[in-house]
């Protein structure tokens, strides 16, 4: 059964997908049979964790992950040994990996969209994935996940399906966590900095972490929290794959 979810973040999509696909796989040498595909390479590593915890004991169950920032060959040799049952990966990745003939697809039984939004609202993105839907077997289950589902997008979302069950949270109240309390300050752009620091040196808090809209506003951000006594690392897409993965990730929890 095809399927369109929308449902707010940490309510267990990702687990909703793994343990009914999982449910459903019977491992045969050589066939990849589920192709998971999401926007980010921190996502796509969550993701594939994710199906390494639930199948502990599922011991002949292969899983892989594909995403850039890695190069291409240490993904076709691993290609090269056996395929494995699971896939998880970025469109881009994924798209290259099977154009070369080095991914086969014929045999996926189950393709995923997670945060499907992010993917099929950027044109780019939406064409590798339509490439791949293409390279995949007509017969097949598809599933889109998202926390966030505009009435604009589901239209999109229903060209890949065949007659989907369609879950949506419509009220906007609802896709926030219960007991997560938001609150806002409209300030100018110069006010801004002295405004955080006042807020860091008021609220009791273990840990923080603060978005920025881009990288040199991230950099210039966590040299005055640095000035400020407030230790801080930062994490933006011109870093090197290993120091966002691994570096900073560390540091972040030793904090």
């Amino acid at each position: 059964m095809d399927v369109i979810c929308q449902a707010k973040s940490g309510m267990g999509k990702t687990a909703v997908f793994v343990l009914s696909t999982l449910q459903q796989i019977e491992p045969s040498a050589g066939q990849v049979v589920v192709l998971v595909l999401c926007h980010t390479r921190e996502l796509a590593y969550q993701i594939c964790h994710e199906f390494e915890r639930f199948s502990t004991y599922l011991p002949d169950l292969k899983v892989a992950v594909f995403y850039g920032g890695v190069h291409i060959k240490n993904h076709k040799d691993l290609l090269k040994n056996e395929y494995p049952h699971v896939v998880v990966g970025t469109p881009g990745r994924i798209l290259a990996l099977a154009r070369e003939k080095d991914l086969p697809l014929k045999n996926v039984r189950h393709f995923i969209l997670d945060e499907c939004n992010k993917m099929l609202e950027s044109l780019d993105m939406r064409k590798d994935v339509q490439e791949i839907f293409k390279m995949t077997p007509h017969d097949k289950e598809v599933m889109m996940f998202s926390a966030t589902l505009s009435k604009e997008i589901r239209p999109v979302c229903k060209i890949f399906m065949q007659d989907p069950m369609e879950i949506y949270v419509d009220d906007e109240a609802k896709l926030t966590l219960h007991g997560l309390v938001q609150h806002y300050i409209k300030l100018t752009e110069g006010e801004k900095n002295r405004k955080l620091n006042d807020l860091l040196d008021a609220l009791d808090f273990n840990q923080v972490v603060i978005f920025m809209k881009s990288v040199s506003g991230a950099a210039e951000l966590n040299k005055l929290l640095g000035e400020c006594i407030f230790p801080s690392i930062c994490i933006h897409s011109r870093m090197h794959v290993t120091g966002r993965k691994v570096s900073t990730y560390i540091c972040f929890f030793l904090f």
